[in-house]
């Protein structure tokens, strides 16, 4: 269990090494302009319309980072530096909340489950914890075991999300560079940027995944 615990702190300073970064690097490259002159909300809009998704609308948003695709009302929402500026990290960014959109409409498999579990996540992420801290507060090992069950769906959801993440920015790399959005020498500070939001998606499932193996490690010793 010590080992253990020692893998669960390294996670956690890797998280927030990871935000960080991701700061870091958004705000290094969005001082630097694309050679296209093409704002974040100009890239999505082609983006969009040449894949076919015309009716699938752009906002802008309040706050930093806060960019992301809305499978329910399919809706592309972009933070105000990254839907109207010009950088590199705006087309960064944008690209990949369009490569959503893309997976969307082709029924990229890992999203479709990803979406069909969400309920049931949402419900569990609610009610896991409590069953788990009851059950070792009151030495119920099958609140803790149900507990245990509930946690697995959350692990599994942030899981499946990484396959998700990775091919959205994947999608966004080829399109933007084929397409003309930035020119070959920009592609660093791209995929820079995609590879710093990347790594927190890793962080956070890793840090689940190590807390997951900690409460079946305690449930099993209780056991035994």
């Amino acid at each position: 269990m010590g080992f253990l615990y020692v893998l669960i702190i390294a996670a956690f300073i890797l998280s927030i090494w990871a935000q960080f970064r991701v700061k870091g690097t958004f705000n290094k490259w969005s001082k630097v302009e694309s050679s296209t002159g093409m704002t974040g909300y100009d890239v999505a809009r082609h983006m969009l319309d040449t894949n076919g998704l015309q009716d699938v609308p752009i906002e802008p948003v309040r706050g930093a980072l806060s960019d992301h695709y809305d499978p329910i009302h399919r809706v592309v929402r972009l933070s105000e530096p990254v839907y109207y500026e010009r950088s590199i990290s705006a087309i960064s960014v944008a690209s990949h909340e369009v490569g959503h959109a893309i997976q969307h409409k082709e029924h990229y498999p890992m999203l479709v489950l990803r979406h069909k579990i969400f309920p049931v996540v949402n419900f569990a992420s609610g009610i896991a914890p409590f069953l788990i801290l009851g059950g070792i507060i009151f030495n119920a090992l099958n609140l803790v075991g149900l507990g245990i069950i509930f946690f697995s769906v959350m692990v599994a959801f942030q899981l499946i999300t990484l396959p998700v993440e990775f091919n959205a920015s994947s999608r966004a790399r080829d399109i933007i560079v084929q397409e003309g959005y930035i020119q070959r020498d920009e592609e660093r500070g791209v995929g820079k940027v995609l590879n710093a939001a990347a790594l927190t998606y890793v962080a956070a499932a890793l840090i689940s995944l190590l807390e997951l193996v900690r409460y079946i490690a305690i449930f099993t010793s209780n056991r035994e």
